[in-house]
């Protein structure tokens, strides 16, 4: 299944040609790095670059968030223990919708009804090929432009423009 996933996952980031950020803290960094060697020439790798048990996530949702809110068509992986941390902070930067992705479905919901942009990964809670699954469907899955989806996200973008600092 892990090869079938693999193959999937070349054609649809070949076909995609969008940019792919990727980051993670310590709690995701082997992860991110396991996932990064599998769609390797697809992403740009934000941090860290090795192993530090002292960092904090912020940091690296901070990075990816502002790339991702700087290029509109791309997208971000983030990688820590549960994904929540990355989710709440990547979501401080506007233009970001960030999701915490626990599996196949909601994968798709975020993308499709929530136009998510930001997708993390909880190391603690998903198996490998389960994210290659998730990331499959998110690569495929086109945004809904069905009126109401549509509405409820100028409600946000409306709603951060005007609290922006």
């Amino acid at each position: 299944m892990r090869d079938f996933y693999l193959w999937i996952l070349a054609i649809i980031c070949y076909d995609v040609c969008m940019k792919i950020f990727i980051a993670s803290d310590h709690g995701g960094f082997k992860l991110k790095e396991e996932i990064k060697e599998i769609i390797e020439g697809q992403v740009l790798d934000l941090g860290p670059q090795e192993l530090d048990p002292e960092d904090d996530y912020p940091q690296f949702a901070f990075r990816v968030a502002e790339k991702v809110s700087q290029e509109p068509n791309s997208i971000a992986l983030l990688f820590c223990r549960s994904g929540s941390g990355m989710v709440i902070a990547a979501n401080k930067v506007k233009g970001v919708r960030a999701v915490d992705i626990y599996n196949q479905k909601i994968a798709e919901h975020a993308v499709k009804d929530n136009h998510a942009n930001v997708f993390a990964f909880g190391a603690d809670f998903l198996a490998k090929e389960e994210i290659l699954a998730c990331l499959s469907i998110i690569l495929r899955t086109q945004p809904d432009q069905d009126e109401r989806h549509l509405r409820r996200i100028k409600q946000i973008t409306d709603y951060e423009n005007k609290h922006a600092n």
